[in-house]
């Protein structure tokens, strides 16, 4: 069941009026727009966040956190060689097929280019390749993409292609959904998602007739604009319109935005740099615990001992309105519990809820030592105070 602890007071807001603090108001014309801070959890900003729309490129997070995931267990290496196959070659080259990596038939391209390839250019024909290199069809891959999806939590979401190419509505997303899907990327594969989102530019291939390489910038409209900016994705067709998942990290505050459904391209640049930029300037982190401090304890079933300490995986904060002053509110600690033994140092395995005027905002809890099963010994004893009602 469902344990909630409260555990004391916590700094919640008015501002210096004495009023309730209220969100610092921001417009957009993009038809979807998504804001959160992942140091306090808390939800900046929300458009038809849960409306589902073509993701176009954005969808190529999955195809790069799927190879991301095979990467960190061993079963895919970066200097592992694919082919081209000339079907695919045929089908994902020339301006109707889009953005381009510009590979030829029958190479032999890399899983360290090709991800560059899908990550810096945006290649349709990189993501299509890769796919078929790990699955032996884009067919499959997609398969694993879903699987993907849902260990992820990503709960309305479906993926037809590794690409996000238009395919009668079997690929949606939402920008909930991109948000979540960019977390797990920073999160889950730091030094992966270091090395490969952050490039602002990437060679490969040649021009015909006098074969000079191709150079090709990123698209990211952050990168250069927004400091700490180092990621995620843009997407663009006729039936999307232009989108981005971004993220920027400042002053150990890391925001992910989601826009989507502009204009133009340089509408993109305008708006996610606006968003950004208002997230980390009309907001401010107040800090509540140090990374590695105890905040609780959680009840252990069946575990060689009775509780395990929680601790802060990282530094936690609360967002709040910039120029606000404070109050006494309330946090707590929550958990599905008991929870059951054996458990890992370091696991997630509780939240730290924190109420906000504005709503809660969740931060993760770690097992702060590891916690074996009990013996045979130590389960009878269990069951005995359990039967008279002392467990």
């Amino acid at each position: 069941m469902k344990r909630a602890v409260l555990i004391a007071s916590v700094t919640a807001l008015t501002l210096a009026s004495g009023a309730p603090a209220k969100a610092p108001p921001f417009d957009t014309p993009a038809r979807v727009a998504y804001l959160i801070d992942l140091t306090s959890g808390a939800v900046l900003l929300s458009k038809n966040a849960d409306v589902r729309m073509p993701p176009a490129s954005m969808a190529k997070m999955m195809t790069t956190n799927v190879a991301f995931e095979l990467i960190k267990k061993g079963d895919l290496k970066t200097d592992k060689k694919c082919t081209v196959r000339p079907e695919t070659w045929q089908k994902w080259h020339g301006p109707q097929a889009g953005s381009t990596m510009f590979l030829s038939p029958n190479e032999q391209v890399s899983v360290d280019e090709l991800l560059k390839g899908i990550i810096t250019l945006s290649g349709n024909d990189a993501s299509v390749v890769l796919a078929e290199c790990i699955a032996g069809t884009e067919e499959a891959f997609a398969n694993v993409m879903n699987e993907n999806a849902k260990r992820l939590g990503l709960t309305n979401s479906h993926f037809g292609n590794s690409n996000g190419w238009p395919d009668e509505g079997r690929t949606y997303v939402t920008a909930r959904d991109l948000a979540t899907l960019a977390r797990a990327e920073i999160e889950n594969h730091p030094d992966l998602y270091k090395k490969y989102y952050s490039l602002t530019e990437y060679t490969h291939g040649q021009t015909l007739g006098s074969g000079a390489a191709i150079t090709q910038a990123n698209r990211n409209p952050l990168l250069g604009r927004v400091p700490g900016a180092d990621g995620l994705k843009t997407g663009h067709t006729e039936e999307a319109g232009y989108g981005f998942t971004g993220s920027a990290e400042q002053n150990g505050r890391r925001l992910i935005m989601v826009v989507a459904g502009l204009d133009s391209f340089n509408q993109r640049i305008t708006e996610s740099v606006r968003l950004m930029q208002w997230g980390f300037n009309a907001w401010q982190s107040k800090p509540l615990f140090k990374a590695g401090a105890s905040i609780g304890s959680a009840k252990v079933q069946l575990g060689s001992s009775s509780e395990v300490p929680l601790v802060a995986p990282r530094d936690l904060a609360v967002t709040i309105p910039a120029g606000v002053l404070s109050k006494t509110g309330a946090m707590k600690i929550r958990y599905q519990g008991p929870v059951k033994a054996p458990i890992a140092k370091g696991q997630h395995i509780a939240d730290l809820v924190v109420a906000m005027p504005d709503g809660e905002q969740v931060m993760p809890l770690v097992a702060g030592e590891a916690v074996g099963e009990a013996g045979f010994f130590g389960r009878a004893w269990i069951g005995l105070k359990q039967l008279f009602g002392t467990a």
